[in-house]
């Protein structure tokens, strides 16, 4: 308690010392001093105008885009859901954007050409005729010294798939990384 009433006298003394204030006086005349500034105008209000929306004449947004009619005309472009049961290719868990052709091997006692694909990770895989690769269950047709084509098989928003084909060429600075 004693020390308690011996810290608050010493606190008083301190805070009681110059009331020169001066230097708070001159800073309030230089401000005031100033010249004052102007607020800008508000910009003029425009008034809001009502838009009438008739889309009746539209397709609804919530139905697909493709017209049952021509939907009818693609049939022939339908094709069987891809096999989900089937064991995933090592190359099936990167999408088609991220694998690079970077060589193909001499051919084998069959002739067919095997092609060298490199992951961003910078794996190299050999691939050949038959194998999947892409998460679009992307199974590999033709192995060129330059290209390799594939069939993806990827769902055509109406409960269907259809198959879409690809490419990878020889990228010549993707075998230099």
């Amino acid at each position: 308690m004693k020390n308690l009433l011996l810290l608050s006298i010493v606190f008083l003394v301190a805070c009681s010392g110059s009331s020169d204030i001066s230097d708070l006086e001159n800073f309030v005349a230089d401000t005031t001093a100033k010249p004052k500034g102007r607020i800008a105008p508000l910009p003029e209000f425009q008034p809001y105008s009502a838009f009438i929306y008739s889309a009746s004449a539209m397709r609804s947004p919530f139905e697909s885009p493709v017209a049952f009619e021509e939907l009818n005309n693609r049939m022939d472009d339908l094709v069987d859901a891809p096999d989900q049961s089937r064991p995933k290719h090592a190359l099936e868990s990167y999408a088609l954007s991220d694998l690079r052709l970077v060589g193909t091997l001499a051919r084998d006692a069959d002739g067919r050409l095997k092609a060298l694909i490199k992951t961003l990770t910078g794996n190299v895989h050999v691939v050949e005729l038959g194998q999947y690769m892409g998460k679009n269950h992307g199974r590999i047709i033709n192995i060129f010294d330059n290209k390799l084509e594939l069939i993806e098989v990827v769902p055509n928003g109406s409960g269907g798939w259809i198959s879409r084909p690809q490419s990878l060429g020889l990228n010549q600075a993707a075998g230099g990384e």
